[in-house]
């Protein structure tokens, strides 16, 4: 049995989210049956983190099981091959030992949610933004950001099925920047943490476009946060702007030795 680490990309608009579901559409599903062509059988790969459906992936990582040697540069280029023509790519493959795990041995995930600022229907980036008509103020966000860094009962910013064990994470990161895209100005969030709850980031920047738009004072985040009540938290973002972007390791698997 050898065990083989997997960059994977994905856009999330024809997935009922990463996890395979019976009768709907998932990436983990669009994986597996690639592995099939592969090696006949089943399959059961494990990532990093569940992404939710229409949510993109720039560097989820999974790993998958084969019961031979393979050189992970043609083990990608044929599963690539088997997904076309799905929206699903992988970028990297590296071979790892036994015990390494795409979920178990992750020390952190980041996020980046994308907002574009444009009052024209979005044409090249429909589906893949959140598109909104009024500007938004950066220092403001920044400001309520800022309430949410640290360690916290994230209850307010927690969907309520959420399966986690706690509500108590550890957030590194949560950089709000304005940048120029193609299509327009955007307003990104940059979030980082060991591992994140059931729609947390989702939750965070919905509630901080109430304050980027002038509806909530960046203090009132914290007077959400402190709630630990869900009827606290401001409307969850739809999930077409998210992208799970990278996932950290005490060592990276794909690093070119």
């Amino acid at each position: 049995m050898a065990r083989f680490a997997l960059k994977v990309e994905y856009h999330g608009a024809p997935f009922n989210g990463w996890q395979r579901q019976k009768d709907q559409p998932s990436v983990q599903g669009a994986i597996e049956m690639a592995l099939s062509k592969l090696q006949p059988g089943e399959h059961t790969i494990a990532a990093a983190g569940r992404t939710d459906t229409g949510v993109h992936g720039l560097g989820q990582v999974a790993h998958c099981d084969m019961d031979r040697e393979w050189d992970p540069f043609r083990l990608s280029e044929a599963l690539n091959y088997h997904l076309k023509p799905l929206p699903v790519a992988i970028v990297a493959c590296a071979r790892v030992e036994d015990d390494w795990h795409a979920r178990f041995s992750a020390v952190e995930r980041q996020y980046l949610f994308r907002i574009l600022i444009r009052r024209a229907p979005a044409t090249h980036d429909a589906g893949q933004v959140w598109q909104l008509n009024n500007d938004l103020d950066i220092d403001a966000m920044q400001q309520g950001a800022d309430f949410l860094l640290g360690q916290h009962d994230f209850t307010t910013f927690r969907s309520s099925i959420c399966q986690a064990q706690s509500p108590v994470k550890t957030l590194d990161e949560l950089r709000v920047e304005r940048v120029m895209g193609l299509s327009g100005p955007e307003v990104h969030f940059h979030v980082r943490a060991r591992s994140f709850l059931h729609n947390q980031v989702r939750s965070f920047v919905g509630t901080l476009e109430r304050v980027g738009a002038g509806a909530w004072a960046p203090e009132e985040v914290k007077h959400a946060l402190d709630a630990c009540d869900r009827s606290a938290c401001g409307p969850v973002c739809p999930g077409h702007g998210l992208y799970l972007a990278r996932v950290g390791y005490p060592e990276d698997p794909f690093r070119v030795r």
